[in-house]
């Protein structure tokens, strides 16, 4: 049986207020096209709360001044920002998966690697020598940690999630399935000048250079997460070549995205699924990244930045602004260069008339 809260304890817990029956008790939190009288609806907008069928729930979360009885309810917790006290409601209503306390007999602990109290690890882990798991922590199934990789207090590691030798990982961070931390970074160099670096300098459409060889750089430096930091499933990290990869405290990031080595992202940032960050990019504090944005290597994004999503960031971006497109440009700039290409076909006709007109008026003379 799922956990219940009372409508008035849930308010309280929320710093919210609430209207109606505070004693009905509620098990979850739904969608208003999946209303039970036994659950708490989202109807954040007027939109939702309209969705609501008579007799199908008792309690909703609605926003301040809600005409929630018009619904049909007998209770609701009004907010003023409803989407953010869906954070903590669903907080309240998430049950994690199972993991028994201790260390599983299958996982794989060794000599020399430090255990926090209280600190659960699943079946199949594996724990390097020198590794460091700080207190309450949890791996899950198939996670790995490296030698001398350090996780911080609280740390929660989703199954098959790799953390590599050296890494760093702050306090109550969240790494969700199968991402990968502290991999080789992409490096290679060639015995002369090779294509990149020609077309670089030259400048022209054609390129006479051949990567006869590759030799790698290697990775010598580590990973470093701050604090709160969430990695989604599938993301990769590169390790520094000299000097470590940084993710800041409080940022987030998506799905299937890949931080090239050397990178630097400040604090509370939020990078969407599948960005890529090319090796050395450096990211300011509170960047947003939309979905499939592109940054190139060594480019400098400020601080207060909102990149749309499948932009091109192919040089810096000055901190506080919005930029879209590809190459990425500030967003009425953008907006104009659309325009301008949407009205193209009628420019054409236009053109195409009066070469008509010109070439009939040089026949009648």
């Amino acid at each position: 049986m799922p956990e219940t809260h009372a409508v008035a304890a849930l308010a309280a817990a929320l710093g919210a207020r609430f209207e109606g029956d505070g004693d009905i008790r509620v098990g979850g939190l739904v969608h208003p096209a999946a209303a039970t009288p036994d659950a708490l609806v989202m109807a954040s907008s007027p939109d939702f709360l309209k969705r609501i069928v008579p007799g199908t729930a008792r309690a909703a979360l609605v926003a301040e001044g809600a005409d929630w009885r018009a619904a049909g309810l007998e209770a609701a917790i009004l907010a003023p920002r409803p989407r953010y006290a869906m954070a903590h409601v669903t907080r309240a209503f998430d049950a994690p998966d199972a993991l028994a306390p201790g260390i599983h007999p299958s996982a794989a602990v060794e000599p020399g690697a430090e255990i926090g109290e209280g600190t659960r690890i699943g079946p199949f882990v594996h724990v390097a020598a020198g590794a460091r798991i700080g207190a309450d922590s949890r791996l899950y199934a198939h996670v790995s940690v490296g030698e001398g990789a350090t996780l911080g207090a609280g740390a929660l590691v989703h199954a098959g999630a790799r953390i590599a030798s050296r890494v760093t990982v702050g306090a109550r961070a969240v790494i969700h399935q199968n991402a990968v931390i502290g991999a080789d970074g992409f490096s290679f160099v060639t015995p002369d000048a090779g294509a990149v670096e020609a077309a670089r300098a030259g400048g022209g459409s054609e390129s006479a250079a051949q990567n006869l060889a590759l030799a790698r750089i290697h990775s010598l430096a580590a990973v470093t997460l701050g604090d709160d930091v969430e990695i989604g499933a599938g993301t990769t990290i590169d390790r520094g070549t000299l000097r470590d990869t940084r993710i800041g405290s409080g940022t987030k990031i998506d799905n299937l995205v890949q931080i090239g080595h050397n990178v630097s992202i400040g604090g509370l940032c939020m990078l969407c699924a599948q960005v890529g960050v090319a090796g050395s990019a450096e990211i300011g504090d509170r960047v947003v990244l939309g979905g499939k944005v592109g940054v190139a290597d060594h480019v400098r994004i400020g601080s207060d930045v909102l990149v749309a999503a499948a932009s091109a960031v192919a040089s810096n971006v000055k901190g506080r602004s919005i930029v879209m497109g590809v190459p990425a440009v500030p967003r009425d700039e953008a907006v104009r260069s659309v325009m301008a290409l949407r009205r193209l076909p009628r420019l054409m006709q236009t053109v195409d008339a009066l070469k008509k007109r010109l070439s009939s008026m040089d026949s009648d003379g």
